[in-house]
């Protein structure tokens, strides 16, 4: 009995011990170079720098690509070899794997400049022609091919859920700048780009 409750004590200490030493996310998100996030499965091909040094984003566009399984991959190298091309700085693969893509001080070709405003989605008043690529850090779900109407991964869901209290803690972003790209810009009429993974974000809030 003495021996079990004793064995139970050191587990516990230990325990205590190892979740002291683990920063929590908000900590994490202020940090610098290529950190380990719990929860989340991240290749950094471009490292973060000093947050103070990175642009001021306000919003976060999500997009989805009809890209095939594996996509988001080759999307973030080439972004990554061209950080201004058409695309964004941060790819989710099917698998939930995260590619961190381009340094936060550059700004990657993403939106048709908020060019939404017929409020069918949200009210665009505070979007249009406000929520841009220059104020604004785009996240890239790929795998909605062949169906363009198919929803995220479970895998995806579950990468967003930390990556979006990653990025919202990094740059001081509210849930109510979570934006779907189709919410601001006029896209592909066959389904709403982005539409399920903001909602989720906002709905998720602090």
């Amino acid at each position: 009995m003495m021996l079990r409750l004793l064995t139970a004590l050191v587990a516990l200490v230990l325990s205590a011990a190892a979740s002291a030493e683990t920063p929590d996310l908000a900590t994490i998100a202020r940090s610098h170079g290529t950190p380990d996030i719990p929860g989340l499965k991240i290749v950094w091909l471009a490292p973060w720098g000093d947050v103070r040094n990175a642009k001021p984003w306000r919003n976060i566009i999500v997009h989805q690509t009809e890209g095939p399984q594996g996509s988001a991959r080759y999307g973030a190298e080439a972004q990554q070899k061209n950080p201004t091309r058409r695309g964004v700085t941060v790819w989710v693969e099917t698998d939930g794997t995260v590619y961190w893509a381009v340094a936060e001080n550059l700004v990657p070709t993403h939106g048709d400049g908020a060019n939404r405003n017929d409020n069918k989605y949200i009210d665009n008043r505070s979007t249009y022609r406000q929520v841009v690529r220059d104020n604004s850090i785009g996240v890239e779900f790929a795998g909605n091919y062949p169906d363009v109407t198919a929803g995220p991964t479970e895998a995806q869901v579950a990468a967003w859920r930390v990556l979006v209290k990653l990025l919202r803690a990094r740059y001081g972003i509210p849930p109510e700048r979570v934006y779907a790209h189709n919410w601001i810009d006029f896209k592909d009429a066959r389904y709403c780009e982005g539409c399920t993974l903001a909602t989720m974000a906002r709905e998720w809030g602090e």
